[in-house]
């Protein structure tokens, strides 16, 4: 089974994928290059002619804001990660095989890179409380709903994903096998 599908959405869900996997290394790359910006210049970026408030609070604490930055790198350099074992899963949809094992690493891998993401989300939001109320003075709080699980469930769904291609694989070999 490797002949070529000519799908228009798994055409488009591969560049979608490219996209925002490129995006992410781009968000990635200046998030990294403002971390020694921030930390170089703190105190010049809270004084100024063109004192904005968000550069306010970032001059005035430099640690906080830099660790927010390095946090939202590390998650889209998971992204990175994520969308490119994405289009490696479309490409081998393309060819007209999705059933390998290698779709059910890809997918095992693309719930972990998933996880990572929430857990670095948590971290951020922390993170962004942390320096809210050091600027402001008052003891501001986290808000969580139901809606706030969505990503776990997408990461079950992916994990339950990668369970059923390892079993489809494996009972493809076997039919392999016997005939």
């Amino acid at each position: 089974m490797t002949e070529r599908t000519k799908d228009t959405l798994l055409r488009f869900g591969k560049g979608f994928a490219k996209g925002l996997q490129w995006l992410s290394a781009l968000g990635a790359g200046i998030a990294l290059i403002a971390v020694p910006v921030i930390l170089l210049l703190g105190e010049d970026l809270s004084s100024g002619p063109g004192d904005v408030g968000s550069a306010s609070v970032v001059g005035s604490h430099p640690y906080p804001a830099a660790a927010i930055l390095l946090l939202m790198a590390a998650g889209l350099a998971l992204m990175f990660l994520f969308f490119g074992r994405l289009r490696s899963i479309v490409a081998s949809t393309q060819t007209g095989d999705p059933f390998i094992p290698e779709n059910a690493a890809r997918l095992e891998a693309m719930a972990w890179l998933l996880l990572g993401w929430e857990v670095l989300n948590v971290l951020i939001g922390l993170a962004r409380l942390y320096l809210a109320n050091l600027t402001s003075g008052t003891e501001n709080s986290l808000n969580w709903s139901l809606y706030d699980l969505d990503g776990l469930f997408i990461v079950l769904v992916l994990f339950i994903l990668a369970r059923i291609f390892r079993h489809g694989a494996a009972m493809r070999e076997d039919l392999e096998g016997t005939v």
